[in-house]
């Protein structure tokens, strides 16, 4: 790809991902949420309760920002944590009454989100992008396993 077709699609990248999250915070804002809490509570109401190091993994983020997380929602009354029966060590997190309530709210939210991201393609478009998105992720996901993450890295280029 040369780099015109490249410096497009990631600033495009770039450019829906600042707007997206941006967009996202305004709308979790009343409902007393930062990004990322409506993700740990959406996956809380798909899996039910799980272990904190479960959770770090189904997110894609670090430990400790999973343990802050339920530290705050904890706090607000949206989930509870206890230590698991097996491994006193791990944390359980569940959804409190409260927090199935905030849950349905964020998937509401996460619809209306997801009609003004794609309003104006259409319907064929829409239906491919989950699969599309997925792939690219994938992508940059092998090379950061891979450890390809300096500049150096990619294509051998003429000198």
């Amino acid at each position: 790809m040369d780099f015109a077709a490249a410096d497009a699609l990631n600033q495009a990248i770039r450019l829906l991902s600042l707007r997206h999250r941006a967009r996202a915070a305004a709308l979790l804002a009343p409902l007393g949420l930062h990004p990322g809490q409506e993700a740990l509570l959406l996956e809380l109401d798909r899996t039910g309760p799980s272990i904190q190091a479960q959770l770090s993994d189904a997110l894609g983020c670090e430990p400790p920002s999973v343990t802050l997380m339920t530290k705050k929602l904890e706090a607000s009354g949206h989930i509870r944590r206890t230590p698991a029966p097996a491994d006193r060590r791990a944390t359980v997190v569940e959804l409190t009454g409260s927090g199935r309530a905030l849950a349905a709210q964020v998937k509401a939210l996460w619809c209306d989100l997801a009609d003004e991201t794609v309003a104006g393609l259409d319907a064929a478009t829409v239906s491919a992008l989950p699969d599309v998105l997925n792939a690219m992720t994938a992508n940059v996901d092998a090379q950061t396993r891979r450890g390809n993450r300096s500049a150096g890295s990619g294509p051998a280029t003429a000198r």
